[in-house]
């Protein structure tokens, strides 16, 4: 009787994919076992030649929803198999292949089970099963077994080990299965250490109390999945208000939760691809346009358009908004810019002054997992920000990667990820943080220590930002000093164009694209910031061809905070400042100008002390905030002020590219390479300004110009270069009309146009694109 060994690799662990095994093996008449192990799945079966077929074919088709079959390979099993039926095996330890699921959100059975009152896990807010609960923040080794998590520390009653043990139940080899008689446990505590009042206790217990808590206007600390999170009722100002000045967030977008689409539908628009990422397993958090039907405290979304909402996606969330009729905010539980706290006596001791309450449990959270963050665009998802439900979830290299050695990839200093390649796929960590901040930076450190030891990775080479002064550099040429590895330093910007080729499946030997990344800096091959450039490059090497005209940054990071320093940079450039002291001296923004100490200034722009020149496109659009009056002053965050002018741009006058007005770029070549000059837009915009024409309309005219500029530059560079195929990336193209003008224009050249959507287009996915041409460098060197 035939028998044959298979090997099944991908997300094959703490899916439910043995018990589907299982079931199917024996509903085909098989007999053999399977087991987890460092690879995946292995699986040994005996039986006829039809039913083995029969059975694989099944397998591929009725895999469960959470795994992913990235490679099943059949060899003959010479060995005699020493089974009467099927069974699942023991784990086996070795070299480990395998891969780790991401979170899951509550899947509807469980949801159902919490709110039955005739069901053992009726109000208990740590149930899950095999298709839903806690996988990444738990685990602190693999095999995915209950041994190697956090849940080590909770014996299963005997109800949950009858259970984990019936291959008919949802919770078959689930291994965080627990109830209230054997499981993890949530307390509500005063963060003034008081004790509870005894009207606390007329509720159905501490998770419940919470929803009271919230509706009275209080802010409580709630401990999640991946981190302690900070809530309070989205519609009472002064809860929000009262929030973000404990928490020193002044101004950055709070994300919400809400109880149901249902709720979220009354403050924002909800379209059909949006619903299914808000429903989906992995819950991120989806920025939605803003209805104004009904509306949260002014202060969640301060200058925006959008609301970023999502759904309950553990038993905990849904119990506390169980009666909640209204969103809540639900932010990370840190002071600004710091890590989100994880454990109980940090979280009492960083966020004590902030909460007014804690709801803590004892299940230890191994992983930290910020939410994601996602938005769609032309019926496409754009991930902004990828963690809780995504990471670390791997991503397939395209053709030509596959044999590739093992490579760390650092990332950047703001908005980090790290990414570990290989035999054909990348690993990219979750959502990181800006590492600038010292507690942010250790937490970068554990975490990829935890993932090179999970993964057994041993990288033989480090890729690494050129910017000398990224922590992330230096901490990978430490790294490569230390364990003597090859370093590779890769330029931002290329880096950029190549984690959206590899997302986007661009064999490794392709031709060229023509690749334009616009963000706030990256560093360049000339020692100068670079922020708006267009590179003709393939995975190996990339070649200038056009960029924005550099303008100095004066105060260099100061710039990025006080945006109406890029505007005078911008002005003096443009050789317009005499100008507006003749012409336009009653404009506001001349008069805000004139008030600062610009001899000062000119001797920094002159003598270029402290204030470098940088093509950045993110500063541009700062610049131009600033002039027409939106956050001219400061900004608490990077892009404030750009994000605010793209929420008022008037979207009539973008209907049309022929008719509707938009200001006007300058082409020019010098130094064999082309520059697009911002001169007479800002003639055209202080023409504007002193008409007084509205706010929105000039946002627009500057939207439709820069996406003119654009294209024309592509046009031009796609004919010269005989190039038909463009990758837009970096941060600015998280601007939505931005991408939508630039990618609808191309498209009706017929020009292919390649964008984000499995990884950020900021620097969240440098990683994977620092990964890829070190990579790609390296066969090449073969």
């Amino acid at each position: 009787m035939p028998t044959e060994e298979i090997r099944v690799c991908g997300t094959v662990q703490g899916v439910g994919f043995r018990p589907t095994v299982y079931r199917l093996a024996k509903a085909c008449g098989l007999r053999g076992d399977v087991c987890n192990d460092g690879q995946g799945v292995l699986i040994r079966v005996s039986g006829s030649e039809e039913a083995i077929t029969k059975f694989v074919a099944r397998l591929q088709t009725e895999c469960p929803p959470l795994a992913k079959i990235n490679q099943l390979t059949r060899i003959i099993y010479e060995r005699e198999l020493k089974f009467d039926n099927f069974v699942i095996s023991t784990s086996v330890s070795n070299a480990i292949k395998t891969e780790i699921t991401p979170d899951a959100a509550t899947c509807p059975q469980c949801q159902q089970e919490i709110f039955d009152p005739f069901s053992r896990f009726y109000r208990y807010p740590f149930t899950n099963c095999t298709h839903c609960g806690p996988r990444l923040s738990i685990i602190r080794a693999i095999p995915y077994d209950r041994c190697n998590t956090s849940m080590s520390a909770f014996g299963m009653c005997s109800e949950c080990a009858k259970e984990y043990h019936d291959v008919e139940n949802h919770r078959f080899h689930a291994q965080p299965v627990a109830c209230h008689a054997c499981g993890p446990t949530a307390w509500l505590e005063r963060a003034d250490g008081k004790s509870l009042t005894a009207s606390m206790f007329s509720m159905m217990d501490d998770v419940d109390a919470v929803c009271t808590l919230l509706q009275k206007g209080e802010i409580v600390a709630i401990k999640g999945l991946g981190g302690i999170h900070l809530a309070c009722d989205a519609t009472q100002e002064t809860a929000v208000e009262k929030l973000r000045q404990r928490k020193r967030r002044y101004h950055k977008p709070f994300a919400l939760m809400a109880r149901d689409i249902e709720i979220i539908e009354e403050y924002c628009t909800v379209n059909p691809k949006e619903k299914e990422l808000l429903t989906s397993p992995a819950a991120p958090i989806v920025l939605l346009q803003a209805t104004g039907k009904k509306v949260v405290a002014p202060s969640i979304a301060s200058g925006q358009n959008t609301l970023g909402f999502m759904l309950p996606y553990t038993p905990l969330h849904h119990l506390i908004l169980r009666r909640m009729n209204r969103p809540i905010v639900l932010t990370s539980g840190n002071l600004a810019d710091e890590p989100q706290c994880i454990d109980n006596d940090e979280a009492r001791e960083k966020l004590g002054k902030i909460a007014d309450y804690f709801l803590f449990h004892n299940r230890e959270i191994i992983n930290r997992v910020d939410d994601s963050v996602v938005r769609v665009i032309d019926d496409k998802t754009q991930t902004i920000r990828r963690a809780r439900g995504y990471a670390p979830a791997p991503i397939s290299l395209p053709l030509g990667f596959q044999n590739v050695p093992q490579i760390l990839a650092m990332g950047s200093e703001l908005k980090n990820t790290f990414c570990l390649l290989r035999e054909g796929e990348a690993i990219l960590s979750q959502h990181l943080g800006d590492l600038e901040n010292g507690a942010a930076f250790n937490a970068y450190q554990d975490t990829l220590n935890l993932y090179l030891n999970l993964f057994e990775h041993q990288p033989e080479i480090i890729a690494i930002d050129k910017h000398p002064e990224y922590l992330s550099s230096k901490l990978g040429k430490e790294l490569a000093d230390t364990n003597q590895i090859k370093i590779h330093q890769i330029q931002h910007h290329h880096a950029h164009i190549a984690a959206c080729m590899a997302e986007n499946g661009i064999p490794l030997d392709s031709p060229p694209v023509l690749g334009i990344a616009l963000d706030g800096l990256g560093y360049g091959d000339d020692g100068i910031l670079w922020g708006g450039e267009f590179l003709l490059a393939d995975y190996r090497k990339f070649q200038r061809l056009a960029t924005f005209k550099p303008i100095a940054m004066i105060g260099s990071d100061q710039a990025i905070y006080q945006p109406w320093r890029n505007t005078y940079a911008q002005l003096i450039s443009a050789n317009l400042w005499n100008d507006c002291q003749q012409q336009y001296s009653d404009l506001e923004i001349v008069k805000f100008l004139n008030k600062k100490p610009l001899k000062l200034l000119n001797q920094l722009i002159d003598k270029g002390i402290n204030s470098p020149p940088a093509s950045s496109v993110g500063r541009l659009f700062d610049a131009v905030a600033a002039a027409i009056g939106i956050y001219r002053d400061e900004c608490s965050y990077e892009g404030q002020a750009a994000i605010a002018m793209e929420a008022i741009v008037d979207v009539s006058s973008l209907n049309n590219y022929k008719e509707t007005p938009k200001y006007p770029f300058n082409f020019i070549f010098s130094d064999r390479i082309y520059c697009i000059d911002p001169r007479p837009m800002w003639q055209a915009l202080l023409d504007d300004l002193q008409q007084q024409i509205p706010k929105p309309v000039m946002a627009a005219k500057f939207h439709k110009g820069l996406a003119n500029a654009i294209v024309e530059m592509v046009k031009h560079l796609c004919q010269e270069n005989l190039i038909n195929q463009v990758v837009l990336t970096g941060g600015v193209f998280q601007n939505c009309i931005l991408l939508d003008q630039v990618t609808k224009r191309l498209q009706t050249l017929r020009i292919k146009v390649l964008t984000h959507s499995l990884v950020p287009a900021n620097d969240g996915g440098l990683s994977l694109g620092q990964a890829v041409i070190a990579a790609a460098q390296l066969i090449h060197e073969y």
